[in-house]
């Protein structure tokens, strides 16, 4: 247990030990965005219905067309309602939306019409199959459109109500504990005294993973004792399905985490070879999943990042993907390697390279607000100006 694991097998370690946590209920379409689709949804129409027109025009067979020919009107459609059969060699005057008329495959723009009483002709030959919205375009009936997993965005919303879907089955929030240790931590509000900083973390934990579309079922704060530590710990394993911690997880005589959670249950992994954020501790106490964060801020947003943000996911049903990057080149070299793996907080110039903050400290909060995400170097790796690194936005996470 005293080595570190790599950060790759600190992902895969989390990723296969986690589990489904909740259970699927059904509610109205109208109240799901942000919740976790818990069985796939197949469409059971196509979407359009119909051949309908993508612009205001004329319909009429592509092959009737001549040059200068005049062409009765032989009917007018706008959309939501139903078209006549096309009488041969006329055109249909149509609107956006409305249904094809049987015997019509193309629409020419009212833009390139020409209209002579009650005829219109146009000056250019058009192509079969210009500016229809074929049937099924969007979806086909059988189509699976959302697989279980996804979290249901306004995007899928306005998809499903294209489908006439009122209700859907997700699952249930996840239900999060969140302890915070340090006798050094007093709520913000009160008086610091010597010695005391507010306390950060807590809240920063409570606004990610409510930001994330979990419920922050419980935030306590333990003193540094063994005693207070167990007493938390027990009260949130009575309400919640996941625990996550920050601080305590160190090797301090005053770290008391690690110790009671070999206590209370299995510790599966301690200490990770990343930078900030060595200190994680992983453990199962009763079947229920804990995490236990380093105390320092930075380390504490990196790894809620990278590991909690993985194991919440997987516990509440979403699909376990890691968040996107890109490569981006540096603005800056360094010369000296470090032997972990190292999540730089850096902001992209306006020449496109990406520029470390000047504060790195795993205490500094500031230096993540100052940038726009994270560049992943890799273990004794040095940086070069000019080469490319994999970038993580702030906002894919």
């Amino acid at each position: 247990m005293s080595t570190m694991l790599t950060f790759e097998d600190a992902l895969q370690e989390i990723k296969q030990s986690a589990t489904l946590r909740v259970v699927p209920q059904t509610i109205a379409l109208s109240n799901a965005a942000g919740r976790v689709l818990a069985k796939d949804i197949v469409a059971d129409i196509f979407v359009p219905p119909h051949d309908n027109s993508a612009m205001d025009g004329y319909a009429l067979a592509s092959g009737d067309w001549q040059a200068d020919k005049a062409f009765t009107i032989s009917q007018r459609v706008p959309a939501g309602q139903s078209a006549q059969p096309l009488v041969p060699g006329t055109c249909a005057r149509i609107f956006t939306g409305a249904n094809i008329p049987s015997g019509a495959d193309t629409v020419i723009m009212q833009e390139d019409a020409k209209c002579v009483d009650d005829h219109v002709a146009f000056a250019h030959p058009p192509k079969k199959g210009d500016n229809i919205r074929p049937k099924g375009q969007d979806m086909q009936a059988g189509q699976t459109v959302i697989k279980a997993g996804e979290k249901i965005s306004p995007m899928h919303i306005g998809l499903l109500s294209s489908l006439g879907i009122t209700n859907i089955t997700v699952y249930k929030p996840l239900r999060v504990g969140i302890l915070t240790t340090g006798d050094e931590l007093i709520p913000a509000g009160e008086t610091l005294k010597a010695g005391q900083i507010y306390n950060s973390n807590g809240p920063m934990l409570k606004a990610l993973v409510t930001q994330a579309g979990h419920q922050v079922e419980q935030c306590l704060h333990a003193a540094d004792s063994p005693e207070d530590t167990e007493a938390a710990l027990k009260t949130l394993l009575q309400s919640c399905d996941v625990i996550l911690s920050s601080g305590g997880v160190s090797v301090g005589e005053e770290d008391h985490v690690k110790g009671v959670l070999e206590k209370l249950g299995t510790v599966h992994l301690w200490k990770i070879a990343i930078k900030p954020g060595k200190p994680l501790v992983h453990a199962t106490l009763e079947g229920i999943p804990f995490l236990g964060l380093p105390g320092n801020p930075s380390s504490t947003l990196v790894t809620y990042h990278w590991f909690a943000r993985l194991l919440l996911s997987i516990c509440s049903g979403q699909k376990a993907e890691l968040p996107p990057s890109y490569l981006v080149d540096a603005g800056f070299n360094r010369t000296n390697p470090i032997q972990r793996d190292e999540f730089l907080r850096v902001f992209i110039g306006q020449d496109g390279l990406a520029y470390a903050h000047p504060q790195q400290s795993s205490g500094a909060l500031l230096a993540a607000c100052e940038s726009q995400g994270y560049l992943h170097v890799k273990a004794n790796t040095q940086i070069e100006y000019g080469c490319s690194y994999s970038f993580y936005p702030f906002s894919g996470f």
